[in-house]
């Protein structure tokens, strides 16, 4: 095609002296061997005017090109599904059950496809037809006010991610796109539009699928493992196949430039199973690696605490009835709401932490004197010491592992025919540079860290170990057993408790973090970087802990 247009043209390009001239749709010639393009237009007669010497138009008249042969029609929900299959395997292959992808995780899928109309279904959500069905329902849409306004506060929160990550509105110049439904994608308005699927809403369906299993996968550890690429999804249209072709439009919908936030992915989860109609989740009981007191044991490895302390955090989930599986099963129908079960661990120990050690910077470290007297005894200022360097070197470490990451795709989205020179050009430049870089910067030694790993730090006395463990430390010297009363005392500090109205509450970590005691500070921040989350996330769940705890603790003048 391009040959006819450009017969007769032999100059030389500019740049790079080729001979290898095509045509874009504006009819501009561009270099097919440096992309460059030249201000030469195609001129083509005009038949109908053959009479009128020099009447010639200096623009090509559009044609709708064919699609190629090695080319498939495919929608957006198939690119989606492509995405699911690849991000399933990736678990399973990292131990996940087998019944995960080919029952549980495969059934979601066919279930949201026919919830949402996209498959499974007479009219199919890329029909004209269905288009004009959708524009019928508004008026219908604008009674339901509480749903909208759920919707409203979920969309918010991905229309401010999807800006930061890369889902541009540059590509909406052009209307093409690989796919056939993209267009009718993006025109979608109210329920419709909320109920498409996203890049995070994979991540939040997969996540429903294991906790349907009961896998012993928390959230954080599922974004772990994204952030670590063991399972796939930054630049995952690399791995599409070459019949789908992803172009224009289909940037808007594959194109990521950053991992979705904790609380991002666990509304996607709510509002799925929302759309799914889900019935009550598998039951959550003590056999279950999601439970708050098995799950307490690990972080309490990880965070190098004495197994002592969790007798007293086995008391503060039974005092706070957080223990009990109607409280921790998830059951869309009744409670919408799906608990922050890896969260609310962290918060029972810190909670715990606060009733033994108080953690207001003067009685931490009078008791730890006391200690000091007897052997093998916790002492909070030898922890505190242990696992502040460790703490600062995993950071400092995981932020230069962050800047070595590579983030550029080596198959760059092409948003219009109009900027694929352009874009080309600066993937080229981009290259470039970064070999020139690599030959000035020093060789890189092997990993840092254990990619396989479940735990950021390794304590004990083995070779390679981050510090001394305190596992087997003793806390006597601070509380006896049958001391019970202690977990009610009067000289227990907390925030005010009072809930703030939904969807007007900011947390105010920010406001109210310079007048914290600074031990809780460092606890909240060794525990939010175990989590890969915000202090405020764990310091929210920590209220939300005492408010259960408290209120069934407390007495007339208990507690101030």
């Amino acid at each position: 095609m391009d040959e006819e247009l450009t017969d007769g043209y032999s100059e030389p390009c500019g740049r790079c002296a080729a001979v290898d001239w095509g045509v874009t749709d504006e009819g501009q010639f561009f270099c097919r061997s440096c992309h460059d393009v030249i201000e030469k237009t195609k001129e083509v007669v005009d038949v109908n005017t053959l009479h009128s010497r020099g009447s010639r138009v200096s623009r090509i008249t559009k044609t709708k090109k064919k699609r190629p042969e090695n080319e498939r029609e495919w929608l957006v929900c198939e690119g989606f599904q492509f995405i699911l299959k690849h991000q399933a395997k990736a678990l399973v292959s990292l131990g996940v059950c087998m019944k995960f992808e080919t029952e549980v995780l495969w059934n979601f899928w066919k279930r949201y496809l026919q919830n949402t109309q996209q498959a499974f279904t007479r009219n199919p959500v890329y029909t004209p037809r269905f288009t004009v069905f959708m524009k019928a329902q508004s008026d219908l849409e604008s009674n339901a006010q509480s749903e909208q306004s759920y919707h409203t506060e979920v969309a918010s929160e991905m229309s401010e991610e999807m800006s930061l990550s890369g889902y541009s509105s540059e590509a909406q110049s052009s209307v093409c796109s690989g796919s056939l439904d993209a267009v009718v994608y993006q025109n979608m308005r109210g329920t419709m539009m909320h109920n498409l699927m996203t890049m995070p809403r994979t991540l939040a369906l997969c996540y429903l699928a294991l906790l349907w299993v009961r896998e012993a996968i928390t959230l954080a550890d599922l974004l772990r493992m994204v952030s670590e690429r063991r399972v796939p999804y930054m630049n995952i249209h690399e791995v599409f196949p070459e019949e789908m072709r992803l172009f224009g439009k289909d940037v808007l919908f594959f194109n990521v430039r950053f991992l979705p936030s904790y609380s991002l992915v666990l509304k996607e989860a709510v509002t799925l199973a929302r759309i799914l109609q889900l019935r009550s989740f598998p039951t959550i009981s003590q056999d279950c690696l999601l439970h708050p007191i098995p799950l307490t044991v690990r972080y309490l490895l990880e965070a190098n605490l004495p197994n002592d302390l969790h007798f007293w955090v086995h008391k503060v989930i039974r005092q706070a009835a957080m223990g009990g599986s109607s409280f921790l099963t998830f059951d869309p129908s009744k409670k919408p709401c799906l608990l922050r079960y890896d969260i609310q661990a962290v918060a029972v120990i810190i909670v715990t932490l606060k009733l033994l050690f108080k953690l207001d910077d003067h009685v931490e470290w009078k008791l730890s004197e006391k200690a000091a007297k007897k052997k093998k005894a916790f002492k909070i200022k030898k922890w505190f010491e242990v696992v502040q360097p460790v703490l600062e070197q995993a950071r400092k470490r995981e932020e230069q592992e962050e800047a070595r990451r590579k983030w550029d795709t080596t198959k760059p989205f092409i948003t219009s025919l109009h900027r694929k020179s352009l874009v080309l050009k600066k993937r080229r430049i981009a290259e470039h540079l970064e070999q020139k870089f690599q030959k000035l910067a020093p060789e890189q030694s092997s990993s840092l860290t254990n990619p396989r790993a479940s735990f950021h730090f390794s304590w004990g006395k083995e070779e390679g170990s981050d510090g001394p463990s305190m596992y087997n430390n003793r806390l006597d010297s601070t509380i006896k057993r049958d001391q019970f009363k202690y977990l009610s005392n009067r000289k227990y500090w907390h925030l005010e408790l009072r809930a703030c109205p939904h969807k007007i509450c900011g947390h105010h970590f920010s406001e109210i973090e310079p007048s914290l005691p600074r031990m809780y500070v460092w606890v909240l921040d060794l525990f939010s970087f175990i989590l890969g989350v915000r202090q405020a996330e764990v310091h929210k769940e920590v209220l939300n802990v005492e408010r259960r705890f408290l209120k069934r603790n407390r007495q007339p003048n208990q507690c101030s």
